[in-house]
């Protein structure tokens, strides 16, 4: 994938690249830190059909939607020829009794038996996070085991 970094003088710098279906989507970063979601038109691909203003949360959770798919589909991948295992994501919610609080104090894998392998935060990827982390709202907690365990691990987030 061939990312475009263009310079916006006096406005700030465009990231983008060229979709498979012949669209660019992209990200405008402004000078005052300001976020852009940039899409372009079908018929133009240098111009520009869509422009979404993010702020600093939503560019981060968007970052995550888009990375964690990535991770998921990777350990989906690889985990296929074992039986019985999956991978899913959860998010933490802003009423989650963990929210704020180190992740082993879940226990999940004492009590489920599945594993977390890594959290997506602002777009970045936390592997193989310790108990000592800290879960936080809108993480992508990335966890692999068996479906009964995920549920399991789904309701401890929730409820605890």
């Amino acid at each position: 994938m061939n990312v475009e970094e263009t310079e916006l003088p006096g406005f700030g710098v465009r990231k983008d690249f060229m979709t498979q279906s012949g669209r660019r989507i992209g990200v405008v970063t402004h000078r005052d830190g300001e976020t852009e979601l940039i899409i372009s038109k079908w018929e133009d691909p240098d111009s520009c059909q869509a422009s979404i203003p993010l702020t600093g949360d939503e560019a981060a959770a968007l970052g995550n939607l888009l990375g964690s798919q990535r991770v998921v589909m990777q350990l989906t991948e690889e985990h296929k020829e074992v039986p019985g295992i999956v991978t899913r994501q959860f998010t933490v919610l802003a009423d989650s009794p963990y929210r704020d609080q180190p992740m082993g104090r879940a226990s999940i894998r004492t009590r489920t038996g599945v594993s977390i392998v890594a959290i997506m935060r602002e777009g970045e990827v936390v592997p193989s996070p310790g108990p000592d982390v800290v879960l936080r709202r809108g993480d992508l907690v990335v966890a692999v085991g068996t479906e009964e365990g995920l549920e399991q691990t789904a309701a401890i987030l929730r409820r605890g």
